[in-house]
């Protein structure tokens, strides 16, 4: 009698459960605790959560992070000196625009398994000012009409990096606050004086699936007239809808809700997660000159 060499069905664990995912958790409770623990800076402020694509650099040698792991780790804050590179090269920049086109096609045909892409192509101007109580006030304008958009003042309230040895790019969460400011008929923060000092011209490629903004932009800066302009190219993930993510926070493991309703935050950071890792999973080597 032949033996059986089929693997027969496997319990998930000797409690039949799937042990907590350590990594995300990690992660949603660092964003948990940024929001929860947030200045008051009144209702009109949204709480931004993005992650970029780029590189993790050792600050004094400038060459990319090595640590003695094997996969991908969430690196404790403040620990280790280093400087993070969001800017990929005209090569990468377009490799992101391909795959991201080609997904956007595929995503819309039928029977695809995930919902479709949706694709818009902007081209702002970002003016950096600093106000009367010396705070910069960010002043966004559409380039052709010059019609002001928004007027923000953006508070980091902090940086979560991933190392990943595996990838030719590693991420940072970053979690800001976005306060509106004054600007012309937008009456909330004081207005910006004088020139600016700096402005950035904005070529912006937004794609968007369910609750998550995926970016593509070309930057042009001006820091001065005599200066030359720099261009720098750059990619990142962002959570859409800052009201929702506020309202999960609000009753993520609250009792007196449904489980659906407790353990929606988690669920909205999971698959930010996971779309972060796909960038990363597909980035290829062009991330400055430095190695």
């Amino acid at each position: 009698m032949t033996p059986d060499n089929n693997l027969p069905p496997l319990s998930l664990s000797i409690l039949g459960v799937e042990p907590i995912d350590e990594f995300t958790r990690e992660i949603a409770d660092f964003v948990h605790h940024m929001i929860t623990s947030r200045p008051d800076a009144g209702t009109d402020a949204k709480v931004e959560v993005e992650a970029k694509i780029g590189i993790l650099r050792d600050r004094t040698s400038s060459q990319r992070l090595t640590l003695p792991v094997l996969v991908e780790t969430i690196l404790m804050p403040n620990e280790i000196d280093l400087k993070f590179e969001s800017n990929m090269s005209i090569g990468q920049h377009k490799h992101f625009n391909t795959i991201l086109n080609e997904l956007k096609r595929i995503s819309s045909l039928p029977g695809h398994p995930s919902s479709p892409l949706e694709y818009t192509h902007v081209k702002v101007v970002d003016s950096f000012y600093e106000s009367r109580d010396r705070e910069k006030i960010r002043v966004t304008r559409d380039e052709k009409t010059g019609t002001v958009l928004e007027c923000t003042r953006k508070v980091r309230l902090g940086d979560l990096n991933i190392y990943s040895p595996k990838r030719a790019a590693d991420w940072r969460i970053s979690v800001n606050l976005e306060i509106p400011g004054k600007c012309f008929y937008l009456p909330i923060v004081s207005h910006p004086v004088g020139s600016p000092t700096l402005t950035r011209r904005k070529d912006r490629i937004c794609y968007s699936h369910e609750e998550f903004k995926i970016d593509l932009t070309q930057v042009t800066s001006y820091t001065s007239p005599s200066a030359p302009p720099e261009m720098s190219h750059e990619l990142e993930v962002e959570i859409a809808r800052p009201a929702l993510l506020m309202s999960t926070a609000a009753k993520r493991g609250d009792p007196h809700v449904s489980e659906i309703e407790r353990s929606a935050f988690d669920e909205l950071i999971r698959a930010f997660v996971n779309n972060a890792r796909i960038l990363v999973k597909n980035a290829n080597d062009g991330w400055g000159s430095a190695r």
